[in-house]
């Protein structure tokens, strides 16, 4: 079973069977540490600086946040800073994988405790990561937040 992929390896067409060709190696590792470099960067910001934030997301993000939608930076950091002041994340597992166009998938399991509660609540993250068109940026294009319960 083999298919045509664009983009994953030197943006170039490349073939693909179970076996990744050697040259995407480099670029796998390379999107690994991208993507679990925003992570750090993502939840640092979130849970000391979050207006810092708004840095990240242009006019076309969406972020679905427990089933509500929220498109652009403005309604975005709107929801974000409704939140209670005082979280922190502690990130349990980070999965990556490389996208079309260079982009970047990043999904998130782990805990966090809000101010008014001492229990850790679980949550789920994914964020699309997507060139911003300057050597080696990105921005958020697409972010889901989901509580855990249960």
């Amino acid at each position: 079973y083999q298919r045509r992929v664009r983009g994953y390896c030197d943006r170039q067409q490349s073939t693909f069977s179970f076996f990744k060709p050697p040259q995407c190696e480099v670029v796998e590792s390379s999107k690994m540490e991208i993507g679990k470099a925003f992570v750090d960067h993502f939840y640092n910001l979130f849970d000391t600086n979050r207006t810092a934030l708004a840095s990240i997301y242009q006019a076309q993000s969406m972020l679905t946040f427990e089933n509500q939608q929220y498109q652009g930076i403005e309604p975005i950091m709107g929801k974000l800073m409704q939140l209670p002041n005082t979280v922190r994340h502690k990130v349990g597992t980070v999965d990556v994988q490389p996208s079309v166009g260079g982009a970047i998938l990043v999904f998130v399991c782990g805990d966090l405790k809000m101010d008014v509660n001492e229990n850790p609540v679980k949550f789920s993250e994914v964020f699309s990561l997507v060139p911003t068109g300057q050597q080696g940026g990105f921005f958020v294009l697409n972010n889901m937040f989901r509580l855990n319960y249960g």
